[in-house]
């Protein structure tokens, strides 16, 4: 694995065998993809313009009533914040995230927590938990609802269904009766495709996805909801601090030209695809992957059925034999020639479980199913 670029600074690529993380740079862009970019950049046009129309336009492709193009599902997380919050009042817009006499308290799921609700904070909002450890209930959302709230968060995952929490559509009628704003993380539930209408059509107020798990650029996401939301999330962008020079949070999560019309055009790709051939072609790289490791002694290997989401398929492999830890293999992975990135599962704080891992078709070029399959046999049997 030669590459001229990454060759003069030092750096040795790796085949990525974990998925569209933001750790290995996120998402690779189709040719169709590229081309948009370069042309892209052969003109100007004011900023405000293009996001409006692009907007617009993914939003008629949606079949949503608006959207705006952020850096990102967490910038979209953030601006949205920030928007329930400030709303288009200049004053509080240019105060935060100093949330003084605002209502600035977003409710959330105690077995929703997770590693990205920290984009909610840096508008200056404060979560507040609700429900206990082992079941959320009605109750515990009523019961935690007070002066100072002002949304409430919901994670989408249409691959597990936890039976303990509140569903979506119970968080929704509890925030409706007690005018409450209802803010959807659904970063890679963008398939089947009425996911990226779904949520909001059921009611929710924002919903926030992650434009790299379909081919556009790695920092480029959007929120979609009602036209004043989504105007109300233009204020507090980067480019309303430039236009309007009202110095709200979102001037730091800048998006370029580039960047936005690459978005659009693996939208509109998103849309066209024959997703049964792109589900086939996952399937087929697990059934490889494991067809090298499937007999060896001491763990159990699944090719996953899951086709929702951004990630479908994969090879989870379950470590059985005492003593023993996938980490090492992990390591052994990263080290060797070709250097192969795979990672164990991990929790919300960052510990590694050395007993799970789970190899994702997503980053894969052509050829590479072969050699992580190769280079995981030798080193499953070393453990």
């Amino acid at each position: 694995m030669v590459n001229k670029i990454y060759s003069e600074l030092g750096i040795k690529p790796i085949i990525n065998a974990i998925g569209s993380v933001t750790l290995l740079g996120g998402s690779t862009q189709p040719q169709q993809v590229i081309n948009a970019m370069q042309s892209a950049q052969d003109m100007y046009v004011p900023m405000d313009e293009l996001e409006q129309k692009a907007g617009d336009y993914i939003a008629k492709l949606f079949g949503a009533e608006a959207c705006y193009i952020t850096s990102g599902a967490g910038s979209a997380l953030t601006l949205t914040t920030a928007a329930f919050m400030a709303g288009d009042d200049d004053d509080l817009i240019v105060k935060l995230p100093d949330t003084t006499g605002m209502k600035d308290e977003i409710l959330i799921q105690s077995r929703q927590r997770y590693h990205y609700e920290r984009c909610l904070t840096y508008a200056g909002a404060k979560l507040v938990e609700f429900g206990d450890k082992d079941r959320v209930t009605p109750e515990h959302l009523e019961n935690s609802i007070t002066d100072k709230t002002v949304a409430i968060h919901y994670v989408a995952n249409e691959t597990y269904h936890d039976p303990n929490e509140l569903s979506l559509e119970e968080t929704i009628s509890i925030a409706k009766k007690n005018n409450l704003f209802v803010m959807v993380d659904a970063a890679g539930q963008i398939y089947p495709l009425e996911n990226l209408s779904k949520y909001s059509n059921m009611g929710a107020d924002s919903v926030s996805y992650a434009a790299k798990y379909f081919g556009a650029p790695h920092s480029t996401g959007f929120v979609v909801g009602s036209k004043d939301l989504v105007n109300k999330v233009a204020l507090q962008s980067f480019i309303s601090y430039e236009m309007r020079r009202v110095r709200g949070v979102g001037r730091p999560q800048k998006i370029d030209r580039q960047e936005i019309i690459g978005a659009v055009e693996a939208a509109k790709m998103w849309m066209n695809i024959n997703h049964e051939d792109r589900l086939a072609k996952a399937e087929k790289l697990c059934i490889k992957i494991a067809s090298y490791i499937k007999d060896i002694d001491g763990i159990e290997v699944e090719v996953q059925e899951n086709t929702l989401g951004h990630d479908p398929h994969g090879v989870k492999i379950t470590l059985t034999k005492e003593g023993a830890t996938l980490m090492d293999v992990q390591n052994a992975l990263r080290d060797g020639d070709p250097r192969i990135w795979i990672r164990c599962d991990q929790d919300m704080d960052g510990n590694f479980n050395g007993n799970l891992t789970r190899i994702s078709p997503f980053g894969l070029y052509d050829g590479e199913e072969d050699v992580v399959g190769r280079r995981l046999s030798e080193e499953l049997r070393k453990i």
